[in-house]
């Protein structure tokens, strides 16, 4: 039987903490948070009836029901406090407090990447929130009309967010790069040889550095703006599941540090 796309983010977690101790700590926690974003999801599905959602182009105001998402996150941050490492649990318990104030504006603000809200708000904090809203983004892209977008788009087509992670999928005798989007999964195609943060094409501003500890990952540098991504090379290992190995695969981010490289996007956990 196939696995759903949680069970089989879940499973992988516990795969690679396994395979690398050095992340364990990191993975049991998003092993976690990928449960309670299970049933969250879960719960979309029984709010429109386990029938096709209605199709969306892209995410809009008058789409989201805030109140039903405000009604479900004080649960979601007392799940979240009973299973977190002490700073997370801490950050749950204060965002839970009377003082927090109405959680439906706030949300709005954060799904629709205000930056100005951001900019105030802990890494921990956000970090809660976007766990929060992550599984919403998703089942609404799940639902959408699809629309093949530009292969030079930078940007998510659905959602409009910076991608996340690039995949490279067999297809004749390479591969094919999409990008997966940070906030709702989307993939898309995207160039082969380009950089997804300034566009760059020429092969000798675009760096590649790969560890033989990931043989599947790499990370993929520009040299013209300084931004980089990881990339997980499924024609190496197709039982990568890029967004779990892409959060996996620290020591590829601290040679990109080292080397004055900047990530286009953190990862869930602001990795």
């Amino acid at each position: 039987m196939k696995l759903s796309k949680w069970d089989q983010r879940i499973f992988r977690a516990d795969d690679l903490t396994a395979a690398y101790p050095f992340a364990a700590e990191i993975l049991r926690f998003y092993k976690q948070l990928a449960k309670l974003q299970k049933a969250l999801y879960a719960l979309q599905q029984e709010a429109n009836g386990n029938r096709q959602a209605k199709k969306f182009l892209q995410l809009a105001g008058d789409h989201v029901d805030f109140e039903f998402l405000a009604a479900k996150f004080p649960e979601f941050l007392s799940a979240v406090e009973a299973t977190s490492p002490a700073p997370i649990a801490r950050a749950a318990r204060g965002l839970k407090a009377p003082a927090a104030g109405s959680w439906t504006e706030r949300l709005s603000r954060v799904l629709f990447g205000e930056a100005d809200f951001q900019a105030g708000v802990s890494d921990a904090d956000m970090l809660l929130v976007l766990a929060f809203l992550q599984p919403y983004a998703e089942f609404l892209a799940d639902h959408r009309e699809h629309n093949d977008p530009d292969e030079a788009s930078k940007v998510c087509p659905f959602c409009r967010s910076k991608p996340l992670v690039g995949v490279l999928r067999p297809e004749g005798d390479g591969g094919k790069r999409s990008l997966i989007c940070s906030l709702c999964f989307t993939e898309w195609n995207y160039g082969r040889i380009r950089c997804p943060s300034c566009g760059e094409e020429r092969v000798e501003k675009l760096a590649v550095y790969t560890a033989d500890q990931f043989p599947h990952v790499r990370v993929e540098a520009c040299d013209t703006c300084r931004h980089y991504i990881k990339t997980v090379d499924l024609t190496k290992n197709g039982l990568a599941v890029p967004i779990v190995d892409e959060l996996a695969t620290i020591p590829l981010n601290l040679w990109a540090q080292e080397h004055e490289y900047l990530k286009l996007q953190p990862n869930l956990l602001g990795i």
